[in-house]
């Protein structure tokens, strides 16, 4: 079975669209007292909120130049950079740099790292469920490597 590149990356922007209304639903999933407060803002039924004790959602500040070291989620990790200019970086893959409100999925056991651009801070909001395992730093050749702006669809 051959790997085709173009077919790879569909799947990955695909699963990144899928990512965003995931980050959609757990945004909107963890303001329960909101949904409480504001029923009438339904129809056809009330919203099932439900909390996962071991999920994480954590909102990170990167000062421009900084970055976590290589690591995988047993889960995978969903990021969405909410401020300023993110890079990300699969394992033997270019850099791909990303803009306030643009998502992008990790799958699980995938070695990955992620940070702020060179001269620009980033706001991630990170999303994962299970452990982190923390591999080796990630090097400045490695953080100043080949980068691209990945493709990202409208959903209008």
């Amino acid at each position: 079975m051959s790997h085709n590149p173009q077919q790879s990356r569909r799947k990955e922007v695909v699963t990144s669209v899928c990512a965003a209304l995931v980050l959609g639903v757990l945004v909107f999933g963890s303001q329960t007292n909101i949904i409480s407060a504001q029923s009438s803002n339904f129809q056809g039924g009330a919203p099932q909120v439900s909390q996962t004790p071991d999920m994480s959602n954590i909102r990170i500040l990167f000062p421009a130049g900084v970055r976590s070291s290589w690591h995988t989620h047993t889960w995978g990790q969903l990021l969405m950079i909410e401020e300023g200019v993110g890079l990300h970086q699969i394992r033997g893959r270019a850099i791909e740099e990303f803009h306030a409100g643009e998502p992008f999925w990790t799958p699980a056991n995938i070695e990955h790292w992620h940070g702020a651009h060179p001269q620009i801070d980033a706001h991630q909001l990170t999303i994962y469920e299970g452990s982190v395992d923390w591999l080796d730093p990630v090097t400045d050749e490695q953080y100043h490597g080949v980068r691209t702006r990945p493709v990202m669809r409208s959903m209008r």
